[in-house]
Parts: C-alpha cells; sequence; structure tokens
C-alpha cells in the first residue's frame, strides 16, 4: 500500500503536469512560478535545517569510535577511524562523504541453519555510490543551460561521461547508471523484507519521483526531442529574473522541470537533508581527544557537592560502631 500510494502520487503529478501545460496553457505557471517556488522552498528550508541543526547543544565529545584512541606511546592509533587532530577528523568526513566509508564496511546479518552469520554487503554500498556520484555528474553537465557559454571543465565532463560514443546523439554513462542504481535502491525495499518492513511511503516516493526525472531526462534526449536553445533561453532567463517562455519546447520538459522542482521543494522536510546532516553529526566532525584534554559540560547546574570529609563528620560515629575505618578519631 505504501508502494502504490507513492506510485500513484507521482503519476498523478506527471498528470498534472501534461494537462496544465498542454490543455490548459499554463506553461507561465510551470516554466516560472513553481521552479521560484521551489527554490525559495529549498533554500530557505535549508538553512533553517541547517542552522537549527548547529545550534544543538553537544556539551561532550561522542565521535564514533571504530579504533584505537591515542594513548600510551607504544600502541598504535587509529587516526582516521578515532582521530585526535583535526586533520583526522577532516580524512575521516572525506572518506565518509565522497566513498561512503562507513557504508563500505557494512555487514548483512542472516540465520544459516540455525547460527547467525555475517556476510559482505557491498551492493548496497556500490549502488548508493553510483547513485550519488551520477546525479552530482548530471547536475553538474545541466549548468551549460544556465550559462551563455560552456565551461571547459563541463566540457570535459560531458567528454568522459560519453565517452563510449555510442549513437547520436551521444550516449551518456550516467544516465544509465543513475537508472540502474535506483532501480536496485527500490527493489532492495521491495525484496529484502527487513527493510521492507521499516520502509514508510515518504521513503519510496523519491526513489520514483528520481526515477521520473532521470526517465524523462532520458526521454526528451534520446526519443522525444526539445528545442534545446528556447530551454536553455528559459533557465537563463530564470537566473537572471527575466523570465520568459520560449515557444515549441515541449511538454516532456515540463513534466521533467517540474518533477525536478518537487524533489528540491521536498528535499529539506524529507531524509534527503542527510546531504548536509553528515556534516553536522558530532559522532563523525568531532575531535576524540577525551584522554587529552578534560571536557565540562557548561549546562551543568551547580549543586553542592557531598565531601567525603563531610560525609565522615556526619556518619564518624556510626562508622566506629560498625568497625569502618576513619580517617579523623
Amino acid at each position: 500500500m505504501r508502494i502504490l500510494f507513492s506510485f500513484f502520487a507521482v503519476i498523478a503529478l506527471v498528470l498534472s503536469a501534461y494537462a496544465g501545460v498542454k490543455i490548459a496553457n499554463l506553461q507561465f505557471l510551470f516554466g516560472v512560478v513553481i521552479p521560484y517556488i521551489a527554490i525559495t522552498i529549498f533554500t530557505l528550508g535549508f538553512v533553517y535545517r541547517v542552522l537549527k541543526w548547529g545550534s544543538s547543544p553537544v556539551p561532550f565529545r561522542i565521535p564514533t569510535t571504530c579504533g584505537q584512541q591515542k594513548s600510551l606511546p607504544w600502541i598504535k592509533q587509529n587516526r582516521i577511524e578515532n582521530p585526535s587532530s583535526i586533520s583526522g577528523v577532516i580524512i575521516r568526513m572525506a572518506l565518509e562523504a565522497l566513498l561512503f566509508r562507513s557504508l563500505f564496511r557494512n555487514l548483512k546479518t542472516q540465520l544459516k541453519d540455525g547460527k547467525l552469520v555475517y556476510g559482505e554487503a557491498k551492493w548496497l554500498w556500490l549502488a548508493g555510490l553510483a547513485f550519488h556520484w551520477s546525479f552530482l555528474i548530471i547536475f553538474v553537465r545541466h549548468f551549460r543551460l544556465f550559462l551563455q557559454s560552456t565551461p571547459s571543465f563541463i566540457k570535459t565532463i560531458e567528454g568522459l561521461d560519453s565517452f563510449l560514443q555510442v549513437g547520436v546523439p551521444l550516449l551518456y554513462m550516467t544516465d544509465i547508471v543513475l537508472l540502474g542504481s535506483v532501480t536496485y535502491l527500490f527493489l532492495r525495499r521491495v525484496f529484502i523484507p527487513q527493510v521492507k518492513y521499516i520502509s514508510l511511503a515518504a521513503d519510496y516516493f523519491p526513489l520514483f519521483l528520481i526515477f521520473g526525472i532521470a526517465a524523462s531526462g532520458v526521454l526528451m534526449r534520446y526519443f522525444y526531442k526539445v528545442d534545446i536553445v528556447g530551454v536553455k533561453e528559459l533557465a537563463m532567463g530564470l537566473v537572471i529574473l527575466k523570465p520568459v517562455i520560449p515557444q515549441g519546447i515541449g511538454v516532456i520538459f515540463y513534466i521533467h522541470l517540474f518533477l525536478i522542482c518537487l524533489l528540491f521543494a521536498y528535499f529539506p522536510l524529507s531524509k534527503l537533508m542527510h546531504m548536509a546532516g553528515v556534516f553536522l553529526s558530532p559522532t563523525r566532525n568531532m575531535v576524540n581527544n577525551s584522554r587529552m584534554v578534560r571536557h565540562i559540560n557548561p549546562w551543568n547546574y551547580p549543586v553542592h557537592v557531598h565531601t567525603y570529609e563531610e560525609y565522615e563528620n556526619d556518619f564518624r560515629e556510626k562508622m566506629k560502631k560498625a568497625g569502618i575505618p576513619v580517617e579523623k578519631e
């Protein structure tokens, strides 16, 4: 039911964009108004979430420690898994953000012949890595639509992405990889019982949304041609705040743009905010120097401490009768 709800929600959104452009001629709404609203929601929501997370108090050092801490000189420290310096934290965060290092070490737990067995689970890491990097490359490639002249680094990325030279127009490998990785991530939620049990409609919806974006983009490039000059004119008009609606772009482009706008607006309201959250997680971004620096909670309420001397003064006679040694007779 959760899967069908998310699926039909995306289908309804696609049909609404089709009807709005094809029947009601609402090109200005879907080409100008909705993109501006989506960018506004994304920007304000992203900033709000980051500021809210950043203002959360973290009085103690609570990094996840997966290796030996810095200790005695003859004990080898794991400088990346248990960093005691800023440079170690930077390397750890870079490996996490760029290569998903913790996910790479993820293990699969299952019962085999009545015994608990741990095995490798690298397919999830590979699919996640392929999905995020493909999405990033496609996102960077689209910058050429917002610039008068295409920068050389974007041309280089496009050349590497289409190095197989399959057909005309050139086949971008990231298009295929993105569709394949999204399909795997969806099937994983469907066919693994433990993952399916904890999956909500909010988990399926962005997958269907991204699949719709990728599929409509592939259809535009390889099957249903659109006026790329008109698309660039519309994109540059949005950037310089002088929007125009060129004629003859095609309804599939507005569907593609509408789904992108929905993803942007949905982003700060969903789990997709892990893009920023990974950098703000105190279990990852803190130096573990508890053995070198004493950390005192600044929010501790001042209370009177009952010292042992005061305790002995209160109970000295009773302690003597009980045979408990005392410091003062």
